[in-house]
């Protein structure tokens, strides 16, 4: 474990200590997250309908204005972690032994919205970059010409076209690595310490670092679990959405413990 102070929104200077991971610690994440998805379904399914509804508006527009994907991602880029921090709430309260409830996980982001701001800002800037590059993949690498908006997937997946399939892949690997780095206890952890962005940004940074491992086990599983739910027509996202929602607040419960007592250690890493 790695202790090092960091500042919270209590009085006590807290320490935190990123915490050396166990293999079996994404299942037992997955596990919780269920366990809350069940204490609270119905404030649960509004979530996961918000993202089943972001996941078809991105794929009408993939399908019919393919040129606009990046820009509508952008958008769900900037709502998603606010939904998100929705379901952490509800994961917070239940562990603390409090009812979870559709208003306070619907106004949980007002009190930490400065640090929430900054961080969607950081996550945006990824976005753009992670767009900007994939153009100068397409324009260097694909060898058939910009396809049509009914072809896109055919022309994309042409063996003509395999040095750019290998190229965009690994440009949108790297994106997609820092995008999740950057994020994957940040929010949870502005949420349960009122933190400032750049040291929730850094906290999960360290968590990555510590257990490349473990977190490279637990992006596979969401990455699974998420192409799963895209089919048929997106629908799993009803529920998966909302249960890695759950299971990434104990995903951050496991990864990262804190010294003073304003925050229940429960979690199991």
């Amino acid at each position: 474990m790695q202790a090092s102070p960091a500042s919270s929104g209590s009085p006590l200077q807290a320490t935190k200590t990123i915490v050396r991971l166990r293999w079996r610690s994404p299942f037992e994440w997955l596990k919780s997250g269920g366990r809350d998805l069940r204490a609270a379904p119905a404030v649960s399914l509004f979530y996961g309908v918000c993202f089943w509804l972001m996941a078809w508006i991105l794929g009408a527009v993939f399908r019919k204005h393919p040129q606009y994907v990046m820009s509508i991602a952008s958008g769900c880029l900037l709502v998603g972690p606010f939904m998100a921090l929705g379901l952490y709430e509800i994961s917070r309260r239940r562990e603390q032994h409090l009812p979870p409830s559709f208003g306070s996980s619907a106004t949980c982001w007002e009190s930490h919205l400065p640090s929430m701001g900054m961080l969607v800002l950081v996550l945006m800037v990824l976005e753009l970059l992670w767009g900007r590059a994939s153009l100068v993949v397409f324009a260097v690498f694909f060898n058939t010409g910009m396809p049509s908006t009914t072809g896109v997937v055919q022309a994309i997946f042409s063996p003509e076209n395999w040095e750019f399939l290998v190229v965009y892949l690994l440009v949108g690997g790297v994106f997609a690595a820092l995008v999740f780095a950057v994020s994957v206890v940040s929010i949870p952890m502005i949420l349960d310490r009122d933190t400032d962005a750049v040291s929730a940004a850094v906290t999960s940074l360290q968590v990555v670092i510590d257990n490349p491992g473990v977190m490279l086990l637990w992006g596979a599983l969401i990455t699974g679990l998420i192409a799963l739910a895209l089919w048929p027509w997106g629908a799993g996202l009803l529920l998966i959405g909302p249960w890695l929602g759950h299971a990434s607040w104990h995903t951050y419960r496991g990864c990262v413990r804190w010294s003073d007592p304003t925050s229940v250690d429960t979690a199991v890493a």
